[in-house]
């Protein structure tokens, strides 16, 4: 069972077993997902030639097993860096691949030697090994669960220490060997440690590619589809936290609740297409005019809630008035968008508000209630209007 043709063979079906997994992956649109299934393609096709070398055929059993396993652990490399949002192709990773080629040829055919060729190969993997680690210990999302990416940076690195301690032991000339089949306790060892870094790190992108979907199900249930803006549930939770936090900190916070002018006309007249579109733009404005700590939230329709974190309600106001005049080319610009033709709207879109602050003995629900009253008043005397009571 320990022998290396043997070994081979196993480290084979699992990178089989892993494109079967990552296959299953494929329908979601997972980036990098499509190159990490190239990778397993060209690693199991590369471990079987390699497991042939006793029957000779150098050109295949050597040049290309070696030649085709690089380039799969560049595709590894690719479809992670595709996978963080970054520009797949590396270059360098490519010329390495050449120089490793090369090696093969030169340490083979012209100037036989085991050692040198072993050295060449291993420092290559070890380089891209230590890249792809890296690369999922740094792009981690601040807001993901650590696991899925310390796992592929745990089995990503012990596979580069594993090929620099290789190549520089073969390469130093401490091991004396023969061939890479040979039926050594050494031999064995390394071959077994590359059954461990393969899977695992197949096992690590599925991991990566769940974490994904995860966050896209998060997403899904946490953002309104539509305006981008959060569900009211989502809302609401982060409110309760922001509320509580700010009891005990003395924080000042100021909520505020909007309700856009004259909504169900926009529909009745042009339609919901356009309605939805004028949902979307003025969700955008209102996201682009306050600050990143603020919360912002869909509570049904077109009405919406905004909590302002460290900001007294004078300045919530002021901050509301501002995004009122920002809104105004909003209706105006989906009209033209849905091209009608003669009937813009007058007098852009516009919205009321009503605010108030937070105090130590509130819960969000009496927070809540008195904004929800002042924006009745807003709207009592004309709407378009911030007001605070």
């Amino acid at each position: 069972m320990l022998d290396p043709v043997n070994i081979l063979l196993v480290t084979v079906l699992s990178s089989i077993m892993s494109l079967a997994i990552l296959g299953s992956l494929r329908p979601a649109g997972i980036p990098g997902v499509g190159r990490w299934i190239g990778a397993y393609a060209m690693a199991s096709v590369a471990l079987l030639l390699a497991g042939l070398q006793r029957l000779g055929m150098p050109i295949l059993t050597v040049f290309v097993s070696n030649t085709l396993l690089a380039l799969a652990v560049v595709r590894m490399l690719e479809g992670c860096r595709q996978f963080f949002g970054l520009k797949p192709r590396v270059p360098l990773a490519y010329a390495g691949t050449v120089a490793l080629a090369t090696g093969i040829v030169w340490w083979y055919w012209v100037t036989p030697s085991l050692g040198a060729r072993v050295a060449v190969v291993s420092a290559f993997h070890a380089a891209i090994y230590a890249s792809l680690g890296w690369l999922a210990l740094r792009c981690r999302p601040p807001e993901r669960p650590v696991y899925s990416y310390r796992f592929v940076t745990l089995a990503a690195w012990l596979g580069a220490f594993a090929h620099a301690l290789r190549g520089a032991m073969y390469g130093s000339g401490f091991v004396k060997q023969y061939g890479l089949l040979d039926f050594t306790p050494l031999n064995v060892a390394w071959l077994a440690l590359g059954i461990l870094v393969l899977p695992a790190l197949s096992v690590g992108m599925v991991l990566l590619a769940h974490d994904r979907m995860a966050e896209r199900l998060e997403r899904l249930a946490n953002q309104d589809e539509l305006t981008g803006a959060l569900t009211r549930r989502a809302f609401l939770a982060q409110a309760n936290t922001l509320l509580e936090a700010a009891r005990d900190k003395g924080q000042r916070i100021t909520l505020a609740i909007l309700d856009i002018d004259h909504f169900k006309s926009i529909n009745d007249r042009y339609g919901h297409a356009t309605g939805d579109r004028v949902l979307a733009q003025f969700c955008r404005v209102v996201k682009s005019g306050v600050r990143v700590e603020d919360v912002f939230g869909r509570l049904g329709g077109e009405e919406f809630a905004l909590l302002f974190v460290d900001m007294t309600r004078d300045d919530a106001v002021r901050r509301l008035d501002e995004l009122r005049v920002l809104t105004l080319s909003v209706r105006r610009s989906a009209d033209v968008q849905a091209r009608e033709s003669a009937q813009d709207v007058h007098d852009g879109l516009t919205f009321s508000a009503g605010v108030d602050e937070f105090q130590p003995q509130d819960s969000l629900t009496t927070l809540m209630a008195r904004a929800d009253a002042a924006l009745y008043v807003a709207k009592s005397r004309g709407r378009d209007r911030v007001v605070s009571i």
